[in-house]
């Protein structure tokens, strides 16, 4: 078991430095940002004194080699360094060179000079409440349209079932959210008292402080939701329809149990691992796909703000949006092997 955790652990570490190699060389490896930060009036000196700022006059393994440190939970640093960007975590040494055990360093916004990482960690928690409440809509709906289609195999329902859940894996998120959103949120609005966009904190008009507005959720996690809602529909259904099949099944009921009892209790719950496999998926799929829907409906979330980053050329915002979303998206991955493995044992004998 611990070989396997430590197996998995290992390619996500794997995996997670080759996006930082990509994304390096992306976005700093065949360029040169210090035009970006400037602008076109600037003079030489300005853009010498940027480039020695950003290490940008360092020959670019060099650069490679701080971008990594900055990233890195552990890492070596000088006291100026910590000083000047603000780094937070454990400082061990002295003679200005310190061992750092610290929150990864983002880098700093060209446009508002704000840490990257405070920027992506305020929108994260509507990323993540987005997500969340998708899935939620998905598993609430997928897994008992699932199990009908299968239980009413052949009739109106399994075709209805089947007929909605491919429509619904073919439907682009982007083009569904504007429909949505039009829909419900313009034409609509007077019966379901929805807008076409809004976020999750709303400003109070009288005391001017900021709430909780869980009303903008439903449009954006109906419309997140609807390929996995039509995916786990469609596992849920193809597997109760193996397990229904077994021997066992008919045991219970020539034993004389309940309907409800076999299929929601004996059936389903041996039917449920290729399930777990797709919502724990699904889920990093949402947090990384996120971002048209977010902008669709002006939802902060990490999405939102990395395509605002992108229409200013605000390269720090997005590469670090493309970093967080990365480890977030591996770290779903390695939890889906895990409890995957945990679930059925032949998984780690593999």
């Amino acid at each position: 078991m611990i070989k396997y955790f430590t197996k998995r652990i290992f390619y996500g570490f794997l995996v997670m430095l080759g996006v930082i190699v990509l994304v390096f060389l992306l976005f700093q490896g065949f360029a040169d940002p210090s035009r970006l930060i400037m602008g076109q009036r600037a003079d030489a000196a300005t853009q010498e004194n940027i480039r020695r700022e950003l290490y940008l006059d360092q020959p670019k393994w060099k650069q490679f080699v701080l971008f990594v440190n900055d990233l890195s939970p552990i890492a070596v640093h000088t006291d100026s360094e910590i000083e000047k960007k603000q780094l937070k975590g454990f400082f061990i040494g002295g003679a200005g060179l310190n061992v750092a055990i610290k929150v990864p360093y983002l880098r700093r916004s060209y446009q508002t000079k704000k840490n990257v990482g405070e920027i992506l960690m305020e929108a994260l928690p509507g990323t993540l409440l987005l997500a969340v409440a998708a899935m939620c809509i998905a598993v609430a709906l997928g897994i008992p349209l699932g199990v009908l289609a299968a239980v009413k195999k052949d009739t109106w329902m399994d075709t209805s079932a089947i007929f909605t859940s491919v429509l619904g894996i073919s439907a682009p998120s982007f083009f569904m959210g504007i429909v949505i959103a039009y829909l419900f949120g313009f034409v609509l609005s007077h019966y379901t008292g929805l807008h076409m966009t809004g976020s999750w904190r709303d400003m109070d008009e009288v005391t001017g402080k900021p709430y909780w507005s869980l009303q903008n959720l439903w449009l954006p996690a109906i419309t997140l939701g609807i390929r996995p809602l039509a995916i786990i529909t469609q596992l849920t259904r193809s597997a109760m329809l193996d397990v229904l099949n077994q021997d066992y099944i008919r045991t219970a009921y020539a034993k004389g149990l309940p309907k409800r009892v076999v299929i929601w209790k004996h059936a389903l719950r041996n039917a449920l691992n290729p399930v777990i496999t797709a919502i724990t998926g699904w889920f990093a799929e949402l947090l990384a796909g996120a971002f048209f829907v977010e902008y669709i409906f002006g939802w902060k979330g990490i999405g939102k703000v990395t395509v605002d980053a992108l229409e200013k050329l605000d390269f720090p915002v997005v590469m670090g949006s493309v970093l967080i979303t990365s480890f977030f998206f591996i770290l779903v991955n390695i939890l889906a092997d895990i409890l995957y493995a945990v679930v059925d044992p032949r998984v780690r004998l593999q």
